[in-house]
Formats: C-alpha cells, sequence, structure tokens
C-alpha cells in the first residue's frame, strides 16, 4: 500500500511496510512513538518538493476544494502509475474519487488511513529526509499566509461582511441616538421645559436648541427653516411664559455642543442607510422585496452570513431571532413562537393579530426560496421577489376578507323548500317515529 501525505514543502509517497499494523487502529499510534519504530512501519518512496509559494498555494487550494492540481497528478503519473496495484491512501474520500475516476487507481480512505496520516505527522521531520525542519516551518507558515489571503480574496460570501457591519453599526447608532436625545431633551429641559411638549421630532429639536440658544433668543430667533409657521408660533409663544430655571453660557455652550452631535450622527445615520439599502439591493434582492432591506439584513447578520441562511430551511428562517423563547418554550411544554425576526416585515406588521401567525408562515416559506435564489443563483434581479410578494398580498387580502365575513351575522338563509317535499320530509319522520303495529 502506498500512502500519498501533503506538506507545505511538496508532495511525499510512503511505501506501507507493514500492513498488518493498519488492522489495530487503537494501537496504531504506538508505532509512531519515536522515528525508529516509524521507519519500521513506513518508508518514503518519492518527495515532490514545490518550487515556490505559488505552486503551493495552487495545490493547497486544489486539495481543499477536492480537486487533483497539475502538480499532484504529475506525482501520481511518475510515481504510483508504476505500481497501479498497489491501493493509495488518501485523506480525503472526494479527492480519492477525482483521482480514481481520472487515472483509475485504487483509493483508500478508512479510520486506520486517518489514524496512520496522524502518525506520520507526528514524524513528518523524521521520515523526510533531506528537509531541514527550519526550511518546513517557513514554507509552513508562507503557505498559510498565502492561502489566508487567498480565502480573504475570493470568499464567495466575504461581501456579507459589508451587510452585517453595517446594520451591526446602525443598531449601535440606534443605541447612541436615543441616550443622546434624551440626555439633550432632560438637559435642556430645566431651561425650556415646554420645548419639548411642543416639538415632538427628535432632529427639529435639536436644530431649534441649536440655533436658540439661551430661552430669551426666541422672541428675535427665526426658526421657519426647521418648524411649520404654526409651531414656531407656539414656542415663541411658551417662551414668554416658560417655568424653566436660568442657565449659564458655559451650560448652554455644552447643550449646542451636543445637539451638533446628535444633528452629526443622524446624518451620518441616514447616510449608512442609503449605503446598506444599495448594498442589500445588490446581494440579496429578492430577499430585499419580500421582508425590506433592514429586516433581510439583520436574518443574514444573524445567521453569520448570505450562504449560511440559504441554508435554513422556512422553520428557521420564521423563528429565527427568538431562540430564548423557543427553548423556554419548549423547557415549559408550551406553545412555541410563531415568528422572530421577520415580525418586524412589512407584511406582518399590517395583518390583523389572528392572522400574523399564518402570514409568518408564508412569508418564511418565499422568503427562503428568495434566500436561495439570491445566494446560489446566476441572476441578479428581483422578479422572483416581487412575483411572490404579489401573491402573499393577495393572500392576505382573502384571509383579511374572509375574517371580516366571518365576523358579521347571518342574515342569509337558504332557498325555501317546496310544499311537496316539505310534506315528503314529515310523512318520512313520522313513519320512523311510529311505533311498529302487528
Amino acid at each position: 500500500m502506498l500512502v500519498l501525505f501533503e506538506t507545505a514543502a511538496g508532495y511525499a509517497i510512503f511505501k506501507v511496510l507493514d500492513e498488518s499494523k493498519l488492522q489495530e487502529v487503537d494501537s496504531l499510534w504506538k508505532e509512531f512513538e519515536t522515528p525508529e519504530k516509524a521507519n519500521k512501519v513506513v518508508k518514503l518512496k518519492h518527495f515532490e518538493k514545490f518550487q515556490d509559494t505559488t505552486e503551493a498555494l495552487a495545490a493547497a487550494t486544489a486539495m481543499t476544494e477536492g480537486k487533483m492540481g497539475k502538480s499532484l497528478k504529475k506525482v501520481l503519473k511518475k510515481v504510483v502509475a508504476k505500481e497501479a496495484h498497489e491501493q493509495l491512501a488518501i485523506s480525503d474520500a472526494k479527492l480519492g474519487g477525482v483521482i480514481k475516476e481520472k487515472l483509475n487507481l485504487s483509493c483508500v480512505h478508512s479510520p486506520a488511513v486517518a489514524e496512520l496520516m496522524r502518525g506520520i505527522r507526528t514524524q513528518m521531520e523524521a521520515l523526510i529526509t533531506g528537509l531541514p525542519p527550519r526550511e518546513i516551518s517557513a514554507m509552513s507558515l508562507g503557505l498559510a499566509h498565502s492561502l489566508s489571503r487567498y480565502k480573504l480574496k475570493f470568499s464567495p460570501d466575504k461581501v456579507d461582511t459589508m451587510i452585517v457591519q453595517a446594520i451591526s453599526l446602525l443598531d449601535d447608532l440606534d443605541k447612541e441616538l436615543n441616550n443622546y436625545i434624551m440626555r439633550c431633551r432632560e438637559w435642556y429641559g430645566w431651561h425650556f421645559p415646554e420645548v419639548g411638549k411642543i416639538i415632538t421630532d427628535n432632529l427639529a429639536y435639536c436644530k431649534s436648541v441649536r440655533k436658540i440658544g439661551a430661552r430669551t433668543n426666541v422672541a428675535t430667533t427665526d426658526l421657519s427653516e426647521h418648524l411649520p409657521e404654526e409651531v414656531e408660533a407656539e414656542v415663541k409663544l411658551a417662551a414668554e411664559i416658560s417655568m424653566g430655571t436660568e442657565v449659564s453660557e458655559e451650560d448652554i455652550g455644552n447643550i449646542m455642543h451636543l445637539c451638533d452631535q446628535v444633528i452629526e450622527i443622524t446624518e451620518y445615520r441616514t447616510q449608512l442607510y442609503d449605503y446598506l439599502k444599495n448594498r442589500m439591493m445588490a446581494i440579496a434582492p429578492n430577499l430585499t422585496v419580500m421582508v425590506g432591506e433592514l429586516v433581510g439584513a439583520r436574518l443574514i447578520s444573524h445567521a453569520g452570513s448570505l450562504l449560511n441562511l440559504a441554508k435554513h430551511p422556512a422553520s428557521t428562517v420564521q423563528i429565527l431571532g427568538a431562540e430564548k423563547a423557543l427553548f423556554r418554550a419548549l423547557k415549559t411544554r408550551r406553545d412555541t413562537p410563531k415568528y422572530g425576526l421577520i415580525y418586524h416585515a412589512s407584511l406582518v406588521g399590517q395583518t390583523s393579530a389572528k392572522n400574523k401567525g399564518k402570514i409568518s408562515r408564508m412569508l418564511a416559506a418565499k422568503a427562503s426560496l428568495a434566500i436561495r435564489y439570491d445566494a446560489l443563483g446566476e441572476d441578479t434581479n428581483a422578479e422572483m421577489g416581487v412575483e411572490n410578494r404579489a401573491k402573499l398580498e393577495a393572500r392576505l387580502r382573502h384571509l383579511e376578507e374572509k375574517g371580516v365575513s366571518s365576523s358579521l351575522p347571518l342574515t342569509v338563509r337558504g332557498p325555501k323548500q317546496p310544499d311537496h317535499m316539505r310534506c315528503q320530509a314529515v310523512m318520512m319522520m313520522t313513519n320512523v317515529n311510529s311505533p311498529e303495529t302487528t
């Protein structure tokens, strides 16, 4: 039996000297405790060294994908083909199928082979002669860096990282904005509390406070750029009878600086949302049409990538994000949740409470198809998503109309039976109920 062993420096072909040792899988590791014992089990037959890191990277990439590279094909033709009657032990069953198909060589992959590979790896420096340990370490490090760079560059789901980071940052910005706005309203409320109830929009509030400054400046300040005319008049009227306390110029300066921060973060959040919307339409257009860019991005972020999300069944997509509620329900033997992140989709939001579960299930089924189409399909259009959304909206209207009609009182009666049919029915009932006569 021959053994194909891959290293960072090249391909090694070993000859198994005693195949009976492979039958004892559990104790095979004892044969590789020392280099002397290892040399009695296997012997190096041929070593094909890589010329440079580029060749090593190409070989490693082919191996990870279960393909046979040019260098491996060359080695197998040169060495193994001469002993075609020998079996070839390999570490990857998928690669073995490719070798058997292309070179017609008998390949073996079993637990004993895996243990044999592990033993060879522990004594690799002693078994592969003519290759210094320092050179093996240097080539291993270089290949690891090159392979990582290659994977990052050509990873099919690396674009999902942008969506995951963007939606995470968007959520963080929302939390920070809420804290900042709450602090700003509370802080300025000591000086001018009435304006907080008059101006409900947060951005308009901060812009107005930034322009007003001290409460005494309201009468001479033009707020028409940020507020409607009637709201501006109400603010000016409230300033005249305000019950707020007096604050120093330094306090007003800090409040205005906080307003600047809120305005800047809000503008950046708007820009980030537009970026996320464009990325979602480019990467997952059908999913975006079905559930919206925010819900779609959160689903991708929760799964890790679009490809991982495509592997989930529709039932998992439906409750993704409600894991705690699911396990709590299973533990307490209660009803499991009907929806998770998908609850925030517009289709579910516009449904009545009674039909939310049904719509969530149908939306998850269609969204699962859209995710797989986006992740694995070659087209980048959103036609399938638009078509499925139209079907769901029609189904939603049908459910809502059915619910309305079932809640109405039944006032329509069936058609009146003819007299001869009613008489016949009465006679039949009489015959059934009358006692038998002798």
